[in-house]
């Protein structure tokens, strides 16, 4: 019983590994306007760190544009530094209400350079559900050497974990393979 809890707490921190490589395959520009391109961009305003889905309306009116309408016009300027300060390569526009980002066509050597850090990112999480899988094999042993499950019972339990774990990279892999397409070939 033990062994099952300690299978559906390593599960659930791998699904969550797996959603985090999510979130950060959506912060790579891609070409194509994506909201999700500026939600990690943090805006300094009034002292205070803040993301831009925090301060800001974003919208994508048109394939190769994002529009960012700040709820308080005075945190325009704020918003306009943080991006030219941000790693997203990209000139915003401002006419004091509104701030607009085109997105410029992708060259080959920016999609390769990309290729390289999706693939980082993909073996980020691969590590991380390695680790987790790690994780929850020492506690099959912890439980076996205190007199909670059998030795049979720790090598299912190892068996189980390292299917869940597979499944999870597997998922990672075609998360990859997807992105990969959509850069490459975008």
């Amino acid at each position: 019983m033990a062994e099952k809890v300690v299978l559906r707490s390593a599960e659930e921190k791998m699904k969550k590994a797996v959603e985090s490589v999510i979130r950060e395959f959506h912060g790579v520009r891609t070409g194509r306007a994506s909201a999700e391109l500026v939600d990690h961009v943090v805006v300094e305003h009034y002292g205070a760190q803040m993301k831009m889905n925090q301060l800001a309306t974003i919208t994508v009116p048109e394939p190769k544009m994002i529009m960012i309408q700040p709820w308080d016009q005075s945190a325009t300027n704020s918003i306009m530094t943080a991006i030219q300060k941000s790693d997203l390569g990209i000139m915003p526009q401002s006419d004091g209400k509104v701030v607009r980002l085109g997105i410029p066509q992708l060259t080959h050597e920016r999609r390769v350079e990309l290729d390289k850090v999706i693939k980082r990112m993909a073996e980020d999480g691969r590590v991380s559900v390695r680790a987790i899988r790690r994780d929850a094999n020492d506690e099959f042993k912890k439980l076996h050497k205190a007199g909670t499950i059998t030795e049979d019972e720790e090598r299912k339990a190892h068996e189980d974990v390292q299917k869940v774990t597979d499944k999870h990279i597997e998922k990672i892999d075609a998360l990859l393979k997807e992105k990969e397409q959509e850069i490459l070939g975008a």
